[in-house]
């Protein structure tokens, strides 16, 4: 299947989750916000949540500093 992944269209396997493209990224989901579609994802939905052909993710990443 193919995703729009911040931007850029990634081809991917069927049957992914939010979780899984986490970890396939070496993304922690701790200071991650995930946008599917322009809703977000709750993290508590990231095992659950399937991707499909066409869907549009982006992955904001939380930095500290001031």
């Amino acid at each position: 299947m193919r995703i729009i992944l911040n931007g850029d269209a990634v081809e991917k396997a069927e049957g992914l989750t939010v979780e899984t493209l986490l970890l396939q990224l070496g993304i922690s989901r701790d200071r991650v916000a995930v946008e599917l579609n322009a809703g977000i994802v709750p993290k508590a939905g990231y095992e659950k949540q399937l991707l499909s052909d066409g869907d549009k993710i982006e992955i904001v990443h939380f930095v500290g500093g001031g």
